[in-house]
C-alpha cells in the first residue's frame, strides 16, 4: 500500500482529516528546506507538498510566485529539489512527498528519468499543473511503474465529463481547485465548495482534498467538516517569506500549531 493511501486509511479510521501544507523548494534559501520539511511534519502535517520552482507558474499568485523567484535565485532546479526529498528520506520513511509543479521541468528531464529519480528520491505522487489528462497517459503509465500516484486537479469550471475523465486516471487523491483562479486570489465560498465535493464523490471513491483558499484556521476547519484533506499553500509562503533565519521555523511552527488544532476541532 502507498504511503498516501495509508496515511488516508489511517486518518479514516481515527475520523481524522489530513493536514497538507505546501512549501516551495528552496525558499527562503536551500538550506532551510529540509529542516522546514520535518518542522511541518512535528507540528502535524500528514503529507508535504513540495513546489517544484519555476519561472513562469501559471496556476499560482504573487505569494508562491515570488518564492519561486527565491528559490530560482539560488539556481534550484528539478534535480535539486529530488535531492532535497531524498535527504529527508533519510530520517523519515512514512510522511508522503506530492510533488507540485509544471510540464517543463520534466519534459527538460525526460519523463522515463524523472520518474526513475524520483522513485529513487522517495517521492510518492506528483501533481503536474499543466498536463492535461488527455495528453499524459504514457507519463501516467510510467508513474504507475514506479509506484507512485498521479494526482490531478479539478476546479469550479470542471464539468461532468471532465470529472469523469479525471477520476479515472487519477491516483492517491484528488485536489479541488476550491476557487477560480490562482492560488491564495480570493476568499471561499464555503457552502459552493462543500456541494461540488459532494458532487464528485458521486462518481470516485478517492480522497478529496481542498486548497488554493485556505487562507486561515476558521476555513481550514470549515473545509474539513467535509473534505477528506486541507491543504494550505500560500498562507504557509507568507509565514516563510515573512520569516527571518533567527525566526522562520517559529513562525512556521505556530501556523502549522493553528491549523492542526482548527482541522482536529
Amino acid at each position: 500500500m502507498s504511503r498516501i493511501k495509508t496515511v488516508f486509511s489511517a486518518l479514516k479510521v481515527n475520523h481524522k482529516k489530513a493536514l497538507i501544507p505546501y512549501i516551495t523548494a528552496g525558499d527562503p534559501h536551500p538550506n532551510h528546506t529540509v529542516n522546514l520539511m520535518h518542522t511541518l511534519v512535528k507540528t502535524g502535517a500528514d503529507m508535504i507538498e513540495l513546489g517544484v520552482p519555476f519561472s513562469d507558474p501559471m496556476a499560482d499568485g504573487p505569494v508562491i510566485q515570488r518564492a519561486s523567484e527565491r528559490a530560482l535565485m539560488h539556481k534550484v532546479g528539478l534535480k535539486k529539489v529530488l535531492s532535497m526529498v531524498a535527504e529527508f528520506r533519510q530520517k523519515d520513511d512514512k510522511t508522503p512527498i506530492i510533488l507540485m509543479g509544471y510540464a517543463n521541468p520534466v519534459e527538460a528531464m525526460g519523463a522515463e528519468k524523472f520518474t526513475q529519480l524520483a522513485k529513487e528520491s522517495g517521492v510518492d505522487g506528483v501533481i503536474t499543473v499543466d498536463y492535461p489528462p488527455e495528453e499524459c497517459k504514457e507519463f501516467i503509465s510510467q508513474l504507475q511503474a514506479n509506484d507512485m500516484d498521479s494526482i490531478f486537479l479539478l476546479s469550479p469550471t470542471s464539468d461532468s465529463a471532465r470529472v469523469d475523465l479525471i477520476v479515472n486516471q487519477a491516483s492517491g487523491f484528488l485536489y479541488y481547485v476550491s476557487l477560480k483562479g490562482v492560488t491564495g486570489s480570493a476568499n471561499l465560498d464555503i457552502e459552493e465548495v462543500k456541494s461540488r465535493v459532494a458532487e464528485i464523490r458521486l462518481k470516485t471513491d478517492l480522497p478529496i482534498g481542498v486548497g488554493f483558499g485556505v487562507k486561515d484556521s476558521d476555513t481550514a476547519k470549515n473545509v474539513a467538516a467535509f473534505a477528506d484533506a486541507v491543504v494550505v499553500g500560500s498562507r504557509m509562503v507568507q509565514a516563510i517569506e515573512h520569516s527571518n533565519d533567527d525566526n522562520l521555523v517559529a513562525n512556521v511552527s505556530q501556523l502549522m500549531i493553528e491549523l492542526r488544532a482548527a482541522i482536529d476541532a
